[in-house]
């Protein structure tokens, strides 16, 4: 029953978030202001974050390949695959969900607890939409973006990771394995997850802040769930739509 209510009030909310705005002016500034801080500040985490796992995912590939048999362009085929098809869409997605979810849980919370929301309703505007609307649209605008970002650097880390710190493998046989056998429907398989991913983060991370209950410790809990509840419905979704697109 729990679960029931919440998927009720989950939706009830997003009906309210995605009504006509008022001024649309006005959304599209708050629009911009999202797309720096939901976006543009995550591309430091995200650099960082892809540039050792394309790393990690070269070294740990090549040292695992000790037959002779295999040729060891494959070291460069697997890491390309694997930024694209997994690391780069979910893993940086759930990094989002620990950054962004718990800073727009906590922003949302706040102004529920100190009572700015009902102030923006007392004066007639719809806060659902105000305060949601163009931090969804933001993330899913964005996102991405960053995901290319971090297909790229990956690769990229790979490189310097199995061909300039270690030689695991020559640079020849690094590109030859990225060119070998490439399927383009994988990056709009890669672009499609992130954008049902960014939709979640925010607007569950929007639900528990929005709907806060009491203090700064409310606050704190709802940051809390928003990652938690963020996470495992990235990871169940990335099972359902890895078994609708690519089986």
């Amino acid at each position: 029953m729990k679960l029931l209510f919440h998927l009720g009030r989950y939706s009830r909310l997003l009906a309210k978030v995605f009504a006509k705005p008022e001024k649309k002016r006005i959304y599209f500034r708050q629009f911009l202001i999202e797309l720096d801080r939901l976006g543009l500040d995550s591309v430091g985490i995200v650099f960082i974050i892809s540039i050792f796992m394309g790393a990690v995912i070269t070294i740990q590939t090549g040292l695992n390949l000790e037959n002779p048999f295999i040729p060891l362009y494959l070291i460069g085929y697997g890491t390309r695959d694997s930024m694209i098809l997994e690391f780069s869409s979910t893993i940086v997605s759930l990094i989002l969900a620990g950054k962004v979810g718990s800073n727009i849980a906590s922003e949302i919370g706040t102004m529920r607890v100190t009572e700015q929301i009902d102030a923006l309703e007392i004066m007639g505007v719809n806060s659902a939409s105000y305060l949601i609307l163009p931090k969804i649209l933001a993330a899913v605008f964005i996102n991405p973006f960053l995901v290319i970002l971090s297909i790229f650097i990956g690769i990229w880390g790979g490189w310097l990771g199995g061909c300039v710190l270690t030689d695991v493998l020559t640079t020849d046989a690094y590109i030859v394995g990225l060119r070998y056998a490439f399927v383009p429907f994988y990056i709009t398989y890669s672009l499609f997850k992130t954008v049902v991913f960014a939709f979640i983060i925010t607007s569950v991370s929007a639900y528990m802040g929005y709907f806060t209950e009491g203090g700064a410790l409310e606050v704190g809990r709802s940051s809390t769930k928003a990652v938690v509840y963020s996470s495992v419905l990235i990871l169940m979704f990335n099972l359902i739509l890895t078994q609708l697109l690519l089986a």
